[in-house]
């Protein structure tokens, strides 16, 4: 859910009129926002396409590694947000170094995608691509993020103009977008435990079980997470006592196991962001 902490507003307004002159001077020659339908891209979008107009679009990624609602949901947030909105095949199932699922798997994933998106703005005649890694990203793990700082005429312009993730929620609400407080994003591979192969059969499994979980209970945010056939439920602990019922319990194990899973449990520490590198760490 939204930060309930305080923002400056002044602060952010001065940002904001930092970011939209680095778009304007950065951006003149066309630019393509890589796109999820979350905050971060989809406030970044918005403020491109209010900044260039045409010559800024919105490009998301296909791929058995982003849920099936993604997709849905990018082109909602495109249509209001009224950026022009692209779709590119990502191959991140044909490399076998992120299958392998190391440590820096991110770092694979995100090379392929910035390889797609700029093939695409060279077709376009466009010149640059953005990306949308924010300040707060960059004191957690974030291997994707050397990627960006590898290639070429890639930016980051929330990093650039130190946007914190709560000022961009912040932006995103004044500026009357309504995923202002959608929660956080990542990709269905962040699910399976590091070093555990990555197949297409475990990410339909992992995306089919979070579906059935939102659907039974109506939770707004789940992880399930993979180790190895045990499927392990966090959600954030304000969202515990939708869980709070033994018919609910056995409507999720049931399903869950029909889908493949061996054992279904649930973490009593509820949602955190990474909870797959803390064990791997640990």
């Amino acid at each position: 859910m939204f930060c309930s902490c305080v923002i400056s507003m002044d602060v952010v307004n001065q940002k904001f009129a930092l970011l939209k002159d680095y778009i304007v001077d950065v951006g003149r020659d066309g630019v393509v926002v890589a796109f999820s339908g979350g905050v971060d891209s989809s406030t970044l979008a918005a403020v491109c396409h209010m900044v260039l107009g045409e010559k800024a679009v919105a490009v998301v990624a296909q791929s058995p590694i982003h849920s099936s609602e993604e997709l849905f949901d990018a082109k909602i947030v495109a249509d209001e947000i009224g950026i022009t909105l692209y779709t590119v095949q990502t191959s991140e199932l044909l490399n076998s170094a992120f299958i392998a699922n190391p440590e820096n798997r991110c770092y694979y994933c995100k090379k392929d995608l910035l390889v797609n998106l700029k093939q695409l703005a060279d077709r376009l005649g466009f010149k640059v691509v953005f990306e949308g890694t924010n300040y707060s990203d960059l004191v957690g793990h974030r291997p994707g993020f050397r990627a960006v700082q590898e290639t070429f005429d890639v930016c980051s312009p929330w990093v650039v103009n130190k946007f914190s993730k709560d000022e961009i929620r912040q932006l995103a609400k004044q500026l009357g977008l309504s995923i202002y407080d959608k929660p956080s994003l990542a990709c269905l591979a962040s699910r399976i435990s590091f070093n555990q192969k990555i197949t297409k059969e475990k990410l339909v499994m992992i995306d089919g079980a979070e579906q059935v979980v939102r659907a039974i209970t109506g939770v707004g945010q789940v992880r399930v997470r993979d180790h190895y056939g045990l499927a392990r439920i966090e959600v954030p602990k304000a969202e515990f006592s939708l869980f709070c019922n033994m018919v609910v319990w056995g409507q999720i194990v049931d399903e869950l196991l029909k889908l493949g899973f061996t054992y279904v449990t649930f973490d009593l520490q509820g949602y955190r962001s990474g909870s797959m590198l803390n064990a791997f760490n640990g």
